[in-house]
């Protein structure tokens, strides 16, 4: 592991803490808690000290931004970072350094204190209380961007549809390539994608996939960041009945398919619709 503990300098000519740049979670409460989010009160010796933000540091050299957030958060405060779902992240470009936000959400409004001398106090802060605060002023300039950043969307992908859609050679192996649209979904699922996120321009969201498999690609298995559907029966029965089992949990779900009664049938459940080249490009 290469730490980015550190100075550096930016294109402007600023100073900033973390030599790979630096990343920091913004937890909210889950859907259903009143709104709220997880900020720090700098320690006084700190930079920026006495102001709030959010937990947050130096990323190290070998990991992805959202690994820095989780972990740094773990360090600070009492956070599992295994029990928390990372919904979207905004990177704040500073030319040669950036500063990555990783809105994130707990599972409950769990106990929060300090692990360590970096927070003299870390607690839930109600959204209509943010505003009043004395921020971090990295945090202000990045808050009203993020304060209305919801949960990531389910994506409930046809595969029978999908992968139908581009002439690859589909036919030959059907298991095969709804196994290959699995794999390029669970690197979406690592990554996020641009284009499906509510809120600020720029915003990378880190969607949930539910793929539905029919057939002779039935048998094809789950992987992290993709849950897998084997139909029994009618794949868009299959469909329809993942789409209604997500229905009130205050995730936006997102159906891809080109096949318009299924468009239909989903679309009379609130979900929204992709076309098989809207998803594709996403990925």
């Amino acid at each position: 592991m290469t730490s980015g503990d550190g100075w550096t300098t930016c294109a402007a000519g600023h100073r900033h803490w973390g030599l790979f740049g630096a990343a920091g979670l913004l937890l909210r409460t889950p859907p259903g808690e009143p709104p709220a989010v997880a900020l720090q009160l700098r320690a006084e010796r700190s930079h920026h000290g006495g102001t709030w933000g959010i937990l947050g540091g130096a990323r190290d050299g070998d990991e992805t931004a959202v690994e820095a957030a989780l972990r740094e958060a773990g360090e600070e405060a009492t956070v599992d970072p295994a029990l928390i779902h990372v919904e979207a992240s905004y990177v704040d470009d500073h030319g040669g350094w950036a500063y990555t936000t990783v809105v994130a959400t707990a599972p409950s409004a769990m106990a929060l204190a300090p692990r360590n001398w970096e927070s003299d106090a870390v607690r839930w802060v109600p959204l209509a209380e943010v505003d009043a605060l004395d921020l971090h002023p990295g945090f202000g300039r990045t808050w009203p961007l993020l304060r209305e950043v919801g949960p990531a969307p389910v994506v409930v992908v046809d595969a029978a549809n999908v992968v139908g859609s581009r002439p690859d050679g589909w036919w030959k192996d059907r298991a095969g390539a709804a196994a290959r649209l699995r794999d390029q979904l669970a690197a979406a699922a690592v990554t996020g994608v641009l284009g499906l996120a509510d809120g600020a321009a720029g915003l990378r969201s880190f969607p949930r996939f539910v793929l539905v498999v029919e057939g002779r690609a039935r048998d094809v298995g789950p992987v992290a960041g993709v849950e897998v559907v084997g139909a029994v029966g009618s794949g868009d029965d299959a469909v329809v009945e993942a789409v209604a089992g997500r229905a009130g949990d205050g995730r936006r779900v997102i159906v891809a398919t080109a096949d318009r009664e299924l468009r239909e049938r989903v679309g009379a459940l609130s979900a929204e619709v992709l076309g098989p080249r809207g998803l594709l490009d996403l990925l």
